[in-house]
C-alpha cells in the first residue's frame, strides 16, 4: 500500500470518491466543511485509488476530517491514519483527533484499535446540525441507531 500526498491531478478521482461516500461536505462541531479545501493523503494499491484521508493542522493539533476507503478491510484506512499521524508528529502537533457520530460503531472500533480514546461527547449536536446546516443527514444510521450525538476521539502524540 502506497500512501502519498494528494496532488491537483488527483482532484477528480478524490471528488468522485467523496461524492460516493457522501463526504463532499462534512458537518462537525456546528460547522460545514469541504474536505477538498484541506490537505489530503491518498492510498494506492496496484496503481489504483484505495482510499483518501483529509485533515487540518491547527496549532498543536491535527484533525482527521475524512477517511474513505474504496474497499473495507484491505488496510487503506490503517495506512492513511498511520501516515497522517507521522505527518502530525513531524510537524510538532501534540494531538491527533477525529469526530464521528454515535451510530458509527465501525469508526469507534477502528479508531480505538489504533490507540484513540473517547475524549468528548456532544449530545444532540447532530440533531442541531441537521436542523440548521445539513438537513440531508439521515435520522437513523448504521445498525438502525438514531443519529443524535457527535463523539470526539483523540490520540496524544
Amino acid at each position: 500500500m502506497l500512501v502519498r500526498p494528494r496532488t491537483p491531478a488527483d482532484e477528480a478521482a478524490v471528488a468522485d470518491l467523496l461524492r460516493r461516500r457522501h463526504s463532499e461536505r462534512v458537518a462537525r462541531l456546528g460547522r460545514l466543511v469541504r474536505p477538498l479545501d484541506h490537505p489530503g493523503l491518498l492510498a494506492e494499491q496496484d496503481g489504483r485509488l484505495a482510499g483518501v484521508l483529509t485533515y487540518v493542522i491547527a496549532g498543536d493539533s491535527c484533525e482527521i476530517l475524512t477517511v474513505d476507503a474504496t474497499e473495507r478491510w484491505h488496510g487503506a484506512g490503517t495506512a492513511l491514519v498511520a501516515e497522517v499521524e507521522r505527518l502530525a508528529r513531524q510537524r510538532g502537533t501534540r494531538r491527533l483527533w477525529v469526530l464521528t457520530t454515535n451510530d458509527n460503531l465501525d469508526a469507534l472500533r477502528f479508531y480505538q484499535r489504533r490507540g484513540f480514546h473517547l475524549a468528548e461527547l456532544h449530545p444532540g449536536a447532530v440533531e442541531e446540525t441537521r436542523a440548521r446546516l445539513k438537513p440531508e443527514i439521515p435520522a437513523c444510521g448504521n445498525h438502525g441507531i438514531p443519529i443524535r450525538d457527535e463523539i470526539v476521539l483523540d490520540k496524544l502524540l
